[in-house]
Order: C-alpha cells, then structure tokens, then sequence
C-alpha cells in the first residue's frame, strides 16, 4: 500500500484555486467593488442626519444606549437599506455602466 494521497482530486483542487484567483484578479471585479465602496459612501452621507442624530443620543445615555435610541437606530437601518440595497447598486452599476467600462480598461493598461 502506498502513503501518497489519491492524484485524482488534485486537478479539483487544482481548479477551484484557479477559479478562485480569477475571481479576486479580475479588473472588472475590482472596479465593481471600488464603485460598491463608493455607493456606500454615497448612502451613508445621505444618512448622515441619523447617524449624527443616533451619535448623539448614544453620547448622552451611555450603556442605555441599547434601550434609549432603538428607535434612532432603526432609522438608520431604514435609512441605510433605502439607499444601500443591492438592488439599488444593480441600478447604479447600469446607470453608470460606462465609468466601469472606463475604470475596467483603465486597471488593464
């Protein structure tokens, strides 16, 4: 009997890895995720007025916080899943599908 392993899953293994590094390599990817950062950025100033209003309250009720600004902090969550949902980012990647075309092209070169 033999201690090496079976050579038959190496390709699998092989593949998967590969997949992988495509996936984390890929141009388009990392412009789509530089827009996501931007996105996001974009909903939380648009959010800003809760999250200072909820800053606030958690500063003047301290371990309270929990209890007092429940209601602040499902502001924010309404807030933040209006302008930061993934079918919103599905619209913003089509309305501004030339910029990750440009931004794609331009991490090639």
């Amino acid at each position: 009997m033999s201690s090496h392993p079976n050579n038959t899953d190496q390709p699998d293994r092989a593949q998967i890895k590969d997949d992988g590094r495509d996936a984390r390599l890929s141009f388009r990817r990392f412009a789509e995720h530089k827009m996501k950062r931007e996105f996001k950025e974009a909903a939380i100033k648009k959010c800003e007025v809760h999250l200072k209003n909820f800053g606030q309250c958690a500063q003047d009720n301290g371990l309270l916080v929990v209890f007092k600004c429940r209601d602040l902090n499902k502001k924010i969550n309404e807030c933040m899943v209006e302008h930061n949902s993934p079918e919103k980012f599905e619209q913003y990647l089509k309305d501004h599908g030339e910029e990750l075309d440009k931004r794609t092209l331009k991490s090639k070169n």
